[in-house]
């Protein structure tokens, strides 16, 4: 069985989880031929994922010329399946989040896409998130090239589900997932009734280097994480505002920023304005190796996002023995229970933000260790990477099985 993997920029930092599916289902025999539309612009650091762009092949690195090229091609060998692509492509586009020219641009990609998975002898494309590369995994579809799945995140392709025809992009898969219950919710809210079956739940997962390490001893400082990509939607800058309050409190600490984004500037004033550059470090960008210890060096996670899908950080510092602070926001409160492996609070609250970061620093260890604990236990039972790409790998068994009429 041969995969395609399509995803908008891959391989990028925030991205490990993905790597990690795509490994897990390699290791489960599943050949998968990694596709990027276009390359992340910042650098990469992380080992593995340097491995990865050396076997991505990307859309926009064929040129405008021979995408060009390729689309007359296809209007001329299969002018039939062309035109519902290009009808399906105006549809998408008109009123849509990019505008017809844009759509325009994803129909040349799924020409060339097309002749790519066509010479690997790829059965099923699967893209990740429900936005330009789905819809190009769509086109690439009605253009007479294999099914094709997504796995949907979230928060994006809820807030403007109308804008990307996310109705129409689930209607035309052969199934679509959900990375938790609150996922599916939202895929089955904006499809019709009759697609709700083909709506299925796949978690995200760690892999044994976050599995098979145990549920460490709680760490001896008083460093609190906070990972995951500076955007408005992680609420770093609610943290800071917490955090200059608990240093008001005269409570010791230090919280350190793992990661980095289009909001770094924005945090990095709001520390300097509170006086807190020796309390509050951003490491930016690092390795999947770093990000795992300096889970290991904090006594507890804490990710107050506004909106998310489900954070795939939460699942890491769990399975290392580390309780999170989080919010009580779509899928993370099927992961966090309040009191038994972490603390949730109302997105965007500053108040029981605090609260919950004190509690955090003032518990000993024993309660530290009972909630590393259950959280580690919890990531083993629901998101061993292995046993979710088994799952994966079997609705792209059944997708193409269903595809052939002629498969035994």
């Amino acid at each position: 069985m041969t995969i395609a993997y399509l995803i908008n920029l891959y391989p990028k930092a925030s991205h490990s989880f993905i790597r990690r599916e795509i490994a897990a289902l390699e290791a489960h025999g599943v050949k998968v031929a990694r596709f990027t539309v276009r390359r992340w612009n910042e650098k990469l650091v992380d080992p593995e994922d340097l491995a990865e762009l050396e076997r991505t092949r990307v859309l926009l690195d064929a040129g405008a010329i021979r995408l060009l090229l390729t689309t007359l091609g296809m209007l001329f060998t299969r002018p039939g399946q062309f035109f519902a692509a290009l009808k399906l492509a105006i549809h998408c586009g008109r009123r849509g989040d990019r505008g017809i020219a844009w759509h325009l641009i994803y129909l040349a990609e799924a020409c060339w896409l097309l002749r790519q998975v066509t010479t690997l002898n790829v059965e099923h494309v699967h893209s990740h998130f429900g936005t330009n590369s789905t819809a190009v995994a769509m086109l690439c579809r009605v253009l007479g090239g294999p099914t094709y799945s997504f796995t949907c995140h979230g928060p994006e392709e809820f807030d403007k589900p109308a804008a990307l025809k996310l109705n129409e992009k689930i209607r035309r898969a052969a199934f679509v997932v959900g990375v938790s219950e609150f996922g599916r919710s939202q895929l089955c809210r904006w499809s019709g009734h009759q697609d709700w079956s083909k709506i299925q739940v796949v978690h995200c997962g760690v892999d044994d280097a976050f599995l098979k390490s145990g549920a460490n001893a709680p760490a001896p400082g008083r460093k609190l994480g906070c990972g995951g990509r500076l955007a408005g939607q992680k609420g770093q800058l609610a943290l800071v505002a917490a955090a200059a309050q608990l240093a008001a409190e005269g409570e010791a600490f230090e919280l350190v920023l793992v990661g980095d984004g289009e909001m770094r500037g924005a945090i990095e004033a709001m520390i300097a304005n509170h006086g807190l550059q020796e309390t509050i470090h951003i490491t930016g960008w690092v390795s999947n190796e770093r990000v795992r210890q300096e889970l290991l060096e904090s006594r507890a996670l804490v990710l107050p996002s506004f909106a998310e899908g489900l954070p795939v950080v939460l699942m890491e510092a769990m399975a290392l023995g580390r309780p999170v602070i989080s919010t009580y926001v779509a899928g993370i409160p099927e992961l966090v229970e309040p009191g038994v492996n972490g603390w949730l609070v109302p997105a965007g609250a500053v108040e029981p933000l605090v609260a919950a970061m004190r509690a955090a620093l003032r518990a000993d260890d024993e309660k530290l260790k009972a909630m590393g604990q259950a959280g580690a236990r919890k990531v083993a039972a629901r998101h061993d990477a292995s046993i979710e790409a088994k799952r994966l790998a079997r609705l792209f068994r059944a997708a193409i099985d269903a595809s052939d009429p002629t498969r035994p």
